[in-house]
């Protein structure tokens, strides 16, 4: 039967996160992965079950998304993004559809991920608060050191042990992960954003590297901290879990699977 691949984009501020969430004695709450299987359940005019690579949290974004599904229709490709979207809520959009190998797995089969971390700082006095965008932009009240910042976020690249980083009672079987790029880059006056990628995170993991770096940026930690908490593999070491609006899950890419190229 034929695979479809979908590159899927939401604002994530009015979804519990991309997961769905049936509880058995309330109603389904609204999970950007609910809404997107009903629209392709509706085009597609029978049963799927809709796949995706990334569980992002309750108020996380995504521009570059991925799900698959796999239906015994064959549907135009080119036809797809539009006739899904047009059956999904205003804040989610379906930005490209590609047929992939019906073994092909969104989430297995993924090689990295990138994510970026967009922040208002020096905030104190109310007017740098973020007004027009503050549905995508965190903020902060400190003014921070972007030096001392991008000094801590490059001591995160490479492989470490990330227990320090994540919720203390996680459902992974490990916290190794592997970090290929973590760089702060001022983008205005008292904007910054974080951009990270790697080949996998734990829950809430970016959050508290992006809460941990603005303790740096604070001086309230050195950059040389972070070996030391990474090390430790002590949650309480880190700094706070910081908020979910300003994250978004920007691409994910895939190595060859049944030697066709996917990104």
């Amino acid at each position: 039967m034929p695979r479809y691949k979908l590159t899927v984009a939401y604002e994530g501020t009015d979804f519990h996160g991309w997961q769905k969430q049936e509880p058995p004695d309330a109603s389904p709450l609204r999970t950007v992965q609910g809404v997107l299987e009903e629209a392709v359940r509706f085009v597609v005019r029978e049963p799927v079950f809709v796949t995706g690579a990334s569980r992002t949290d309750t108020g996380v974004h995504a521009r570059g998304q991925v799900a698959a599904f796999t239906s015994e229709q064959k549907i135009p490709v080119e036809r797809l993004p539009r006739a899904i979207t047009s059956r999904l809520p205003a804040d989610v959009q379906v930005r490209r559809a590609e047929m992939v190998p019906d073994d092909f797995d969104p989430i297995a089969d993924c090689m990295s991920k990138g994510y970026r971390y967009r922040l208002a700082h020096g905030c104190a006095d109310g007017g740098r608060v973020p007004l027009f965008d503050r549905r995508t932009t965190s903020w902060t009240a400190y003014a921070l050191d972007l030096e001392a910042m991008k000094q801590a976020a490059s001591r995160l690249i490479g492989e470490h042990d990330f227990a320090a980083f994540t919720r203390v009672h996680h459902d992974r079987e490990h916290t190794v992960r592997s970090v290929h790029e973590c760089a702060i880059t001022p983008l205005s006056t008292g904007r910054l954003k974080l951009d990270i990628s790697g080949s996998g995170f734990l829950h809430n993991m970016i959050r508290i590297i992006m809460g941990t770096l603005i303790e740096v940026g604070r001086g309230k930690l050195a950059p040389s901290d972070i070996d030391r908490i990474i090390a430790s593999k002590d949650r309480t070491r880190a700094g706070t879990t910081f908020t979910p609006e300003g994250l978004c899950l920007m691409w994910v890419r895939y190595g060859k699977v049944n030697g066709e190229g996917l990104k």
